[in-house]
C-alpha cells in the first residue's frame, strides 16, 4: 500500500469519528478534567500541575519517536473525548498535525510550544520554513512551555486556578533547579572535549545553551536519512579530532552510531558509546528518568561524565539509576 493511500485511510478514519464530537466545553466527568498530551514531557508537566483535579493520558511512551508517530484509533477516541488535548507543535508531531488542526476546530486543543518567541528558536537548513522543535532540552526555554501548559489547564478548569497556580510555581522551581545544575555540571567538561555526537539533531538548543558543538548523523527529524557521505565525514571528524565518545538515543536506532564506531576503529581510533540519552521520549513510567526532571538530569550527568566532567555520582538529586 502506498504512503499516500495509508495517509488517506488514516485521515478517513479520523474524519469518520469527527461527527461524534461534542462542543468545546462539554460537562466534565466527576473524576475531573480529562487531558490528553502527545509527548511524555508535556504529560509530566500537565500531570504534576493538574494533581488531583483530573487525569492526564500520554500518547507517546518510552522509546517512541514523535516525528514518525501516527495516532491509532484508540488515540483518536481519547482525544475526541478529552476536555483538553495538549500537543507540542513546531511540527514535532508531523504525522499528526493535520488531525490535530482539524480537531482544534471542535475541541480544546493547544500547541504548547508554538507561542515561544522566535528569538528563542533555532532554524535548520534541512527544515525549510520551520523551527527546531527540541526546545525541552534546555530547561530555561522549557519553562515558557510549562507556562503555556499551565495557562491551558487554568483556562479549562478555572475553578482550580489557585491550586493549579501553586503547583505550577513548584514545578517551575524544579525546572529552574535543572537549569542551574546543567550550567554548573556541564561547565566542568574541558573546553576541547565539548563535542556531542548523537543519532539525530535533537541537541542543538543544548549545544547553544551550554557551549557544546553538536554533530548529529541525521537531521532534525528522524525521518531524514543518514547518507554514507555524512557517516564518512563524521568518522573523519572523530579520528582527526580524537573524539572518544558518541551517544545513542533511546528513541532512535543505534545502527548508524555503530557504523561510526566501526569506521573509526578501521582507522585505528577507538570510540566508545558514552551513554544512552533521552532525546524525544523520557524513561520508563514510575522511574525518576520517566519524569522531565529525571530525563534532563540523566542527560546532563551522562554527557558530563562521558566527556571528562565531574558530575555527582547519582545526579542532581541522587536519584539516577546506578551505573549510568
Amino acid at each position: 500500500m502506498s504512503v499516500n493511500r495509508r495517509s488517506f485511510l488514516a485521515t478517513g478514519a479520523a474524519a469518520a469519528l469527527m461527527p461524534t464530537l461534542m462542543p468545546v466545553r462539554p460537562a466534565r466527568a466527576a473524576t475531573g478534567l480529562s487531558v490528553v498530551a502527545t509527548t511524555g514531557m508535556i504529560a509530566d508537566a500537565a500531570r504534576t500541575i493538574l494533581g488531583d483535579l483530573g487525569e492526564v493520558r500520554a500518547l507517546m511512551g518510552p522509546g517512541v519517536d514523535p516525528h514518525a508517530f501516527r495516532q491509532t484509533r484508540s488515540d483518536i477516541v481519547a482525544m475526541t473525548r478529552a476536555d483538553l488535548t495538549l500537543y507540542h507543535g513546531l511540527y514535532l508531531e508531523a504525522q499528526m498535525e493535520e488531525f490535530l488542526q482539524n480537531l482544534a476546530r471542535r475541541r480544546a486543543v493547544v500547541p504548547v510550544a508554538d507561542g515561544l518567541g522566535r528569538d528563542r528558536l533555532l532554524s535548520h537548513p534541512d527544515y525549510d520554513g520551520k523551527f527546531d522543535p527540541h526546545v525541552w532540552m534546555v530547561p530555561d526555554i522549557w519553562t515558557d512551555v510549562v507556562a503555556a501548559i499551565s495557562a491551558a489547564l487554568i483556562d479549562a478548569a478555572p475553578e482550580g486556578e489557585v491550586a493549579l497556580t501553586a503547583r505550577t510555581e513548584a514545578y517551575q522551581a524544579q525546572v529552574k533547579a535543572l537549569q542551574d545544575y546543567a550550567e554548573t555540571v556541564l561547565s566542568t567538561v574541558p573546553e576541547e572535549a565539548r563535542v556531542l555526537v548523537t543519532a539525530h539533531d535533537a541537541f542543538s538548543y543544548f549545544g547553544r545553551a551550554y557551549g557544546f558543538e553538536v554533530l548529529g548523523i541525521q537531521g532534525i527529524s528522524t525521518e531524514s536519512e543518514a547518507g554514507l557521505n555524512r557517516i564518512r565525514d563524521l568518522v573523519d571528524t572523530l579520528v582527526d579530532r580524537k573524539i572518544g565518545a558518541v551517544f545513542v538515543e533511546t528513541s532512535v536506532s543505534d545502527r548508524n552510531m555503530r557504523a561510526l564506531i566501526e569506521g573509526a576503529a578501521a582507522r585505528g581510533h577507538k570510540v566508545e558509546i558514552g551513554g544512552e540519552l533521552f532525546s524525544d521520549a523520557m524513561g520508563e513510567p514510575g522511574t525518576y528518568e520517566g519524569t522531565y526532571p529525571g530525563m534532563i538530569d540523566h542527560n546532563v550527568t551522562t554527557i558530563a561524565r562521558a566527556l571528562g566532567g565531574t558530575p555527582p555520582d547519582r545526579g542532581m538529586m541522587g536519584k539516577l539509576a546506578a551505573g549510568i
